[in-house]
């Protein structure tokens, strides 16, 4: 009599699909982070100002919440799953959800009172303009 290994089904690797068993693995892995979530920014600078730039979609401006302090700029807030249609099973949810918070340390050369925070299509804008004495200069010669 030969001995045959047993095997579950769906738990041989070659049976389901490799994104199938790539997602499992990474959600698996995450899974206690479904409260909450880190939105993607772009920072950038030009001669006279930085930017920021974070993906917020789904949101309300007045769900975000940006505040300043010792130098510290901070994004928070949160983005509710609301599910309205009750009949509604989903398969597969890949949009975050829950709370946030983005700190980002500023350099002493910016202008507090300048900052300006605009909201549109799901992108939060931030510039923040340099102080005019704080700006690079070049230094004639003579």
């Amino acid at each position: 009599m030969a001995l045959i290994k047993y095997s579950r089904p769906n738990t041989d690797l070659f049976s389901r699909r490799f994104n199938d068993i790539v997602d499992e693995m990474f959600n698996n892995n995450i899974n206690y982070r479904k409260d909450s979530f880190m939105p993607n920014v772009d920072i950038s600078e030009t001669e006279t100002q930085f930017e920021i730039s974070a993906e917020l979609p789904g949101l309300n401006k007045d769900e975000i919440k940006i505040d300043l302090e010792n130098g510290r700029l901070t994004l928070s807030g949160e983005r509710k799953f609301v599910n309205e249609d009750e009949g509604k099973n989903f398969h597969r949810v890949e949009t975050s959800y829950g709370t946030f918070s983005r700190s980002f340390y500023l350099p002493d050369s910016i202008n507090e009172d300048s900052i300006k925070a605009r909201y549109e299509d799901g992108l939060l804008n931030i510039t923040i303009d340099k102080q005019e004495e704080k700006i690079k200069r070049q230094i004639e010669i003579k």
